[in-house]
């Protein structure tokens, strides 16, 4: 069967999209600001959905409200959100289940918007951005930059240095303030965090893009790159775990070329949605949900290269899994679970099969672009819902009760934002 062209795809899945509440346009009733001819004052203060505390179901705790934004220097960028995913950090974030939230906090770390006011260093950046353009925000906000004596800066793994901040729940040095994300109006962020949006790309399924996305497309594109099956070019990958991320996971790695593509799952829920999402197999893992389903470990044994896990659970069947790689595979964990605790690794499973256990953070800015470019050209783009912006509370609870299918994004609506300054 013939693959229809990328821009095509993308309008096939743009024009499904499903809209849990009023519906929204692809550009969320936003006015467009291309013609801002001259920047406006930075404002003060933003406006947004503010914890003030963990949140405890039913009530998300969320509160519309003012907040002051970092203070401005001429390397920022002031973007009018139109788009905002709802990602599972927010919610580990939002009830304090990897601690140190610091509140009051505004989450959302998957923003798409518009730039209304660029620093004036901005337009000698390698990528520079300009009043108007079509830009997103990750999850990451800031890294330090300095090339000379940062080992993660000077060789592009920014996400990895130790002076990030986030794009919510951080401080930033210098007493340049807090960093607050896209539930809101505006968000303020360092421009070399700030990326342009390839035109083909719908902004509702830019979004996800920016943090689930490049969380998956970073291991899969390092496993194919460095994982064989021997003297031909087929690679297979596990990808557990069937939700915005593992979803992801599923279309990224047939795009990038993986000839085997397994689904691991709980149950049998989701095999329907993983099979149409381009998986070649699917198991699920728990004993209860299928009479056979305890022989997963034994049918797929050595048969893998990789394995990404995108599950956020310290009860993972870990020795189980590891069964599933090759001689020299590699385990990715990208799900990281409240507390952060995982199962016991057999150091006879590691030596015995040279295999590796490790972890892979969001994505370098280079990886996120690459990631928005791959996704453009190769049509790849998320199942979303659609909810508005003022309903933020009950799509936060959505998600928590664990009904997205598979990524809610929020979209500012005509009045919103002029609440903003």
């Amino acid at each position: 069967m013939s693959i229809p062209p990328a821009q095509a795809r993308l309008s096939a899945i743009a024009s499904h999209i499903s809209s849990a509440s009023a519906p929204s346009s692809s550009s969320g009733g936003v006015t467009a600001v291309s013609s801002i001819s001259s920047p406006p004052p930075p404002p003060t203060t933003f406006h947004g959905y503010i914890s003030h505390a963990p949140f405890n179901p039913p009530e998300s705790g969320l509160q519309w409200g003012p907040f002051t934004p970092k203070k401005w220097t001429e390397y920022d960028v002031d973007i009018a959100i139109t788009h905002c995913g709802i990602c599972g950090s927010d919610l580990h974030t939002l009830r304090q289940g990897w601690g140190g939230t610091k509140y009051p906090v505004v989450v959302g770390h998957e923003i798409i918007g518009h730039a209304v006011r660029v620093g004036s260093v901005v337009s000698s950046l390698p990528h520079p951005i300009a009043v108007g353009d079509r830009v997103g925000v990750g999850a990451q906000a800031f890294s330090c930059h300095n090339n000379t004596n940062c080992d993660e800066c000077s060789t592009s793994q920014q996400n990895h240095c130790r002076f990030s901040v986030d794009t919510y729940n951080g401080t930033y040095p210098a007493d340049l303030g807090r960093s607050y994300g896209g539930y809101a109006t505006h968000v303020r962020v360092d421009a070399r965090f700030v990326f342009g949006i390839p035109a083909t790309l719908p902004s509702e399924l830019a979004a996800p893009l920016l943090c689930a996305g490049v969380t998956v497309f970073s291991p899969l594109k390092k496993i194919f790159s460095h994982h064989s099956t021997g003297s031909n070019s087929k690679k297979a990958i596990a990808i557990i775990g069937i939700g915005g991320l593992g979803h992801l996971g599923i279309l990224l790695a047939k795009a990038m070329g993986y000839s085997r593509v397994i689904a691991l799952s709980r149950n049998e829920d989701k095999r329907a949605d993983a099979l149409r999402l381009g998986a070649d197999e699917y198991y699920p893992t728990s004993e209860n949900s299928d009479p056979k389903a305890s022989s997963w470990s034994k049918t797929l044994a050595r048969s893998v290269d990789g394995i990404v896990c995108t599950v956020s659970s310290s009860r993972i069947p870990l020795r189980a899994y590891l069964r599933l790689l090759k001689v020299g595979g590699s385990f990715v964990m990208v799900g990281v679970p409240d507390g952060g605790e995982m199962p016991p690794v057999s150091a006879f499973q590691l030596v015995g099969g040279g295999i590796s256990v490790g972890g892979s953070a969001i994505g370098s800015p280079d990886e996120v672009r690459e990631c928005l470019q791959f996704c453009a050209e190769k049509g790849v783009g998320s199942w979303v819902s659609t909810w508005p912006m003022r309903e933020a509370e009950r799509a936060v609870l959505e998600m928590e009760g664990g009904r997205a299918r598979y990524r809610l994004v929020l979209v500012n609506e005509d009045g919103i934002g002029k609440q903003a300054v």
